[in-house]
Formats: structure tokens, sequence, C-alpha cells
């Protein structure tokens, strides 16, 4: 969608949305007394209060045939909330028949920031997967190109360049996560993340020779069973004057398609699995947000690409492997597979590039969606102040994680009679001790969390920023964590 502001309102302007605080009045100077009329009786008609993200639709009389006024509610004080709006917004005419909205603050006061939170969820909101559509009737087709902003502050063309950044790494995520897994699989993945090195990123890949090279016994193990070659992307953005270590890495489980291997799951819902990577996706969609906006950081993406396949040559229940960093794993589940994958990235990423924190984020366990359903991700740290940050993104940026507890006792549930360790505990705690297998694999001194997005990377319904399907979580978060601690 096209995000334009204007000082004034352009001519022949069809749809005019007026920004109202609860309970307050909107700005109707520029029409005349019949109007006027006609609009503030028809918000009392509808019971219009202003509350965010509330619309009242109006139709008016014009020079030439009828116009559209919309009063759009933002709330007032403390739960003002422009992206609820510019949400709504954009949820309610995207297939309205609208070409443009203009919409005019007239008599609320907004910072360039919140101008641009208004844009930015008006855009993501608009996002749509149609690639595949051939037939569509007329009136669900998209129609809804662009958005005016009439009045805003000084500084919200700088604002809007930071939101904008975001939502272009919003956009690569919820692409990714949204393909079908016959196309997109660990070479096609790669593929599709190329054009980032136009941007300044440094991308390092590497094959299944080069990962049996390192000893990467745990993530090939996974991959095993498929005729579609694992693969590791390492993407770089360094955008300090230093050329020491990256201060951070971003680490993304990649299973293109996960049928559970030889621990097969259910048919019902399988189809499901192709976004089992929305963790690999929000990595690298937030390290485009960071290229795209020149971030003064020094950060390195690495997702692990594979999928999960239940062939002849498919790793079984039972199996021992051995992974990068020298510990051994007995398999008792071939569908614990994701924590497999990131055990021989997180070791890698600490071999060759020794990042002094990691954030990994991997669609985990269905445990986490029994926990939290799909209102929050779980979050799981071995440093107190990491966790701190990571919850205070994610009250900036709107995407809702919980925390949630380790300890020794748990890490015994995943001790194994044969091996250093077992790829799953217990039936209960199913999240935690998945949090605690990884951790396994993380060096003494390095602070390290772990988000289980299990249930937030596809919706079945809207929310106010998305359509139903792919959400895009985990973008928002990464970037906000950067930008508030690990920029110059």
């Amino acid at each position: 969608m096209q995000i334009d502001f204007a000082a004034e309102t352009p001519q022949n302007s069809n749809t005019i949305a007026l920004i109202v605080e609860r309970d307050g009045k909107p700005v109707l100077d520029r029409f005349d007394a019949s109007t006027r009329t006609l609009i503030e009786g028809a918000a009392i008609a509808a019971r219009f209060d202003g509350d965010a993200g509330t619309i009242a639709e109006i139709f008016v009389p014009q020079e030439q045939g009828t116009g559209r006024v919309v009063l759009l509610g933002v709330g007032s004080g403390d739960e003002i909330d422009h992206e609820k709006a510019g949400g709504a917004l954009a949820g309610r005419f995207l297939t309205a028949g609208i070409g443009t909205i203009i919409v005019d603050f007239a008599g609320t006061n907004p910072s360039p920031a919140a101008i641009a939170r208004f844009a930015g969820a008006a855009a993501a909101r608009a996002w749509r997967f149609d690639v595949y559509r051939t037939k569509q009737p007329e009136r669900q087709k998209p129609t809804l190109t662009g958005i005016t902003i009439v009045g805003a502050p000084g500084g919200t063309d700088a604002a809007w360049t930071k939101a904008k950044a975001l939502n272009e790494g919003l956009e690569l995520t919820r692409t990714l996560v949204s393909e079908p897994p016959n196309i997109l699989y660990p070479e096609s993945f790669v593929d599709r993340c190329r054009h980032l090195e136009e941007l300044g990123v440094t991308l390092t890949i590497l094959d299944e020779a080069a990962m049996t090279e390192h000893g990467m016994g745990a993530l090939l193990g996974v991959s095993q069973g498929s005729v579609r070659e694992a693969r590791i992307l390492a993407m770089h953005w360094n955008g300090t004057d230093s050329a020491g270590d990256p201060d951070i890495a971003l680490v993304g489980k990649g299973v293109t398609f996960d049928t559970g291997g030889i621990s097969l799951k259910p048919g019902p819902g399988m189809e499901d699995m192709k976004w089992d990577m929305g963790g690999a996706g929000a990595v690298v969609g937030a390290m485009k947000a960071l290229a795209v906006r020149k971030a003064k950081a020094n950060v390195i993406g690495v997702v692990g690409l594979v999928e999960n396949m239940p062939d002849g040559n498919a790793q079984r229940p039972g199996d021992v492997v051995t992974s990068m960093s020298g510990q051994t794993i007995e398999i008792l589940n071939t569908d614990a597979e994701g924590r497999l994958v990131l055990a021989d990235v997180i070791t890698w990423v600490q071999q060759t590039h020794r990042p002094k924190t990691i954030v990994d984020l991997a669609t985990l366990t269905g445990a986490m969606i029994i926990s939290l359903g799909s209102e929050h991700g779980g979050l799981f740290a071995n440093d107190d102040s990491l966790a701190d940050q990571i919850l205070a993104a994610s009250r900036a940026s709107g995407d809702a994680l919980w925390r949630f507890p380790m300890s020794p006792a748990y890490d015994k549930l995943i001790d194994s009679p044969i091996a250093d360790m077992k790829n799953i505990g217990p039936r209960g705690a199913g999240s935690i001790t998945a949090a605690q297998f990884i951790q396994r694999f993380v060096d003494p001194g390095v602070r390290w969390a772990h988000l289980d997005i299990a249930g937030m990377v596809w919706a079945d319904k809207p929310g106010s920023t998305y359509d139903k399907g792919a959400t895009g979580f985990g973008v928002r978060v990464l970037d906000r964590l950067v930008r508030d601690n690990f920029e110059g």
C-alpha cells in the first residue's frame, strides 16, 4: 500500500477519514451546515464513541455524486491506540471499492511516531497473499491502494522511513510463511533471501557437505529423510564502524515442512506445517528491516533450513546422533526435530562469530499452544537482564510474550540413560524441557533467550495488523530489541 503525506486535503477527495478521540468531536469545518448535521446524527445513531478502532461510516452529498465520511476512533489518554485504528481502517475498506482514503488528524495532536504506527498498521493490515488465486469474485478483490495523511507534524517522514522498513521486513516474513512447501524448501528459501545482498547484508550459505564437515549430526539427522537438501543461511548486517564480532545473533528454526518424520503427525491439519519455518521467517524479516533502515548495529541472523520427511532413510526413534558441539542425543521422537536444528545452528554461530547474546525463535512445541493459545509467545532465558529487555521490546512492539521458568529440576527430565541427553522429556512441561535442551548448547557466559512462537505465526482469523494467515510475529519484537539495546 502507498502511504503519502500532504499539507492540505487533496481536491476531489471522495473518501475522507476523520480521526476522533474517545468522547471527542470530529472537526467538520470543511462541510456545510446540513452535512455537519447529517454526520453528527449518523454518529449518534451508530453509537460511535471514539474507542480505538471503532468506525462510523456516513455517505454525504458532493458536487459530483456521493462522498463517504469515515469517523475513526483512536481512544484517549493512556489508551490511545493509533496502530489499532490504522489496522481497522484498512481492514474495513480493503475490498470496499475505494482506491484511496484521505486521513485527517485535525483536532488531535499525534506525534510523528504515532502517525508512523498508524500508517504502518494500515499498510500491514492491507497485505494479502493472493499469488495463487486465479479466480476471485470482484467484491473480494482488494481495491484500496493508498492512504494520504493530512496535517502530519514535522518529523513524520523520518518516523515513517523506519516504520516502512519494518513493514518491508514483515511482508517478506509473511510471504515466506505463506508459500506452499512444494515452492518453499531449503534451497528456494535461500534464493528468496539473496536480494538482501543488495541492501548490504553479507550472506554465508552452508550446504550438506559443509555441514557434514562441521559434524552437524543433529541437524542432518532431521534432514536425512528428505530429498530436499538442508541449508544453513547466515545473514550479517554491520551498520557500525566496528569490524568486530556481532553483538547479537538471531537464530531461527526453518523446518520448511514438518511431517513429524517416522513419528508421523496426524493427517488432519498437517498442511499447516508449511509454517514450521516461522522462526526462520521472522529472523529473515528482521534482518531485512534492519538493513533497509540502515540500523547502526552489528547483527547476524542464522537460520537452519530442513524438511522433515519419513522415507526409508529417515531418522528413527531410538537413534543416537552426535551434534556439532560433540554432545550426543538419543532420539525418542522424530517430531521433536526443531531443537535438533537449533542445537547445531547455535553451536556454529558461537564457534564462527562469537556473539555475546543469542535470541532464537522457533515454532517449537504444541505444548506452548496449550499453555498460551495464540495470545502470547513463550519466553525462556538464562539471563534476567536479557529477559527484561525482550519483554520491554514485546510491550513496545505489540508482539506479546510471557516468560516461563527454567531450572535444574526441569533439566534432569531430558537426561538419557545411553547418551548425553534425549530429545524429549515427559508429557508435562514440554515447552520448558525443550528450552532446557537448547540451553545445553549455549556456551558459558553467553546471554541467551528462546522464543517459542508456535501459536503466533499463523492466525485463523484477522487481527488488527494482519489478515487470516501469516502474521509476521517476531519481526517487530526483534527490530525493537535491536533498536533499544544494540544500536549505537
